[in-house]
């Protein structure tokens, strides 16, 4: 065998790699489409074996594999073709998916790779040559019985997009939330300084403050989970343009039901045809949750990066784990790497906010949507970013950064803030000119408040008492 061969299909010859499951229609898109270089990822290719793996699972139990096809499958045939779509689903064929992301608007050219790959495997798994030029199994008749890829391919986005966000994101956040709310628990009669506008606020516990963020996360994991939800209808079912045309009637609503028993998520067939397979407003809705989850995690590492800075010049509240050296040219210096490269991917999530929302608006004419490969491309990055860079954070960084108390209770006394507790007994403005005398003499609060003797000790001691100030209180 040469290095190559030739196959045809309805254009004509073509060349491909002689050892390739892919066949001509691939190889058209390989040739077109030489791009960017970024393939498809995996994830989608996995959810695609598994859509294809449900739909020839729904025509066997239907009938229509060994009786409307043309030409029918013998019973080794069929279950040759559903071990083929497992190994797809598996990921045990991935380099044989070298198809450019910026392809064909609807997928089809992913979709057609998928239904030769998985053809001319089942070919093979059943005892027949696959390099035959008559072979008994074929990409369209068979693999793509009751098919579009107008709606398999959105229904394997949707498939795979939840399925990374109940695997991968939500366990993530959990993690990371686990540990922050750990550390608040643990931190809670640390007294620091609060900070508004950057500048000196009112008192409160170091736990106060990592609990805030413990709640960011946990509402974060919310969040995920309705993303996750948004994708729940599948337009598998619809085929060409939502009519289902040449599909059986049962087909989506079985294929559904296999998703949702495989994966575990309530997976169900659309409940309007026409408007799962032109529009990819689910997709858009499921990013938005994924953009609000990326702004709390970017929030999160920007604030432990402020709390760590120093270690003599900055705030230096919380101790961040020492990973890597941070200069190439300033000995001893280290960064707050972790929480770099977390708000990286949440800007990079950001980005792909946007190019959602343009292609859901701008892609979605009449039937079909023509930017989809381009809308996975971005929520699967999103969501697999998120999902190692969260994890990261939680395993390098949360669960080994310390509190630097002395440091923390040593601003509260100092901070001109404490003058707010001041206002029930003299009033706003009063209150305010004693933290301006305190600020010009570099004194604090409580001795200004001392040589003035505005209040006896034992009031100023209430008053002042920082403790009282982290919670509400009676006037």
């Amino acid at each position: 065998m040469t290095d190559s061969r030739v196959e045809h299909d309805s254009m004509g010859p073509v060349r491909l790699p002689a050892t390739a499951y892919y066949g001509p229609q691939t190889q058209r898109a390989v040739e077109n489409f030489a791009v960017s270089g970024r393939r498809m990822p995996p994830a989608l290719i996995h959810a695609i074996g598994l859509v294809k793996w449900a739909a020839a699972t729904a025509n066997r139990d239907l009938g229509l594999l060994s009786r409307a096809a043309r030409p029918p499958l013998t019973d080794r045939q069929i279950e040759a073709l559903l071990a083929a779509a497992r190994e797809v689903y598996e990921g045990k064929l991935d380099g044989e998916f070298p198809v450019d992301v910026y392809q064909t608007g609807s997928g089809t050219s992913t979709n057609m790779n998928a239904n030769e790959v998985i053809a001319h495997r089942a070919v093979e798994l059943a005892g027949g040559d696959r390099f035959a030029a008559e072979r008994p199994i074929h990409p369209n008749d068979h693999v793509n019985l009751g098919q579009s890829t107008n709606d398999t391919f959105p229904t394997a986005i949707h498939v795979a997009a939840a399925v990374e966000i109940e695997n991968r994101l939500i366990p993530a956040l959990k993690q990371a939330h686990h540990a922050l709310a750990a550390k608040a628990a643990a931190w809670r009669k640390i007294l620091k300084i609060g900070r508004t506008h950057l500048a000196d606020a009112t008192p409160l516990a170091l736990g106060q403050e990592i609990g805030g963020m413990a709640r960011q996360l946990e509402l974060s994991i919310a969040r995920a989970e309705r993303a996750r939800d948004a994708l729940l209808e599948v337009p598998v079912g619809g085929t060409a343009v939502g009519t289902g045309i040449n599909t059986h009637p049962e087909f989506g609503a079985r294929v559904a039901a296999i998703l949702a028993d495989e994966t575990g998520i309530p997976f169900v067939e659309a409940a309007d045809h026409f408007e799962a397979n032109a529009q990819r407003d689910a997709l858009v809705e499921c990013h938005g949750d994924l953009r609000a989850v990326a702004v709390a995690l970017f929030a999160v590492a920007n604030n432990l990066r402020w709390l760590g800075s120093g270690p003599r010049c900055g705030l230096h509240e919380i101790r961040l784990p020492e990973l890597q050296p941070g200069s190439s040219i300033m000995p001893g210096k280290v960064n707050p790497v972790m929480c770099e490269s977390l708000m990286q991917v949440a800007a990079r999530v950001l980005g792909n906010d946007q190019t959602m929302a343009v292609c859901g608006a701008a892609g979605g004419q009449f039937q079909l949507n023509v930017m989809m490969p381009l809308m996975a491309d971005a929520a699967l990055e999103s969501i697999a970013l998120m999902s190692a860079a969260t994890a990261a954070l939680a395993e390098r960084c949360l669960t080994g950064m310390e509190a630097n108390q002395d440091v923390c209770q040593a601003a509260v006394e100092k901070s001109l803030a404490m003058a707010t507790a001041l206002n029930p007994y003299l009033g706003y403005q009063q209150a305010a000119a004693l933290a301006k005398e305190a600020f010009a003499s570099g004194k604090t609060i409580r001795e200004v408040c001392r040589e003035k003797k505005v209040l006896d000790d034992q009031q100023l001691d209430e008053a002042l008492d920082p403790w009282q100030m982290t919670r509400p209180r009676e006037p």
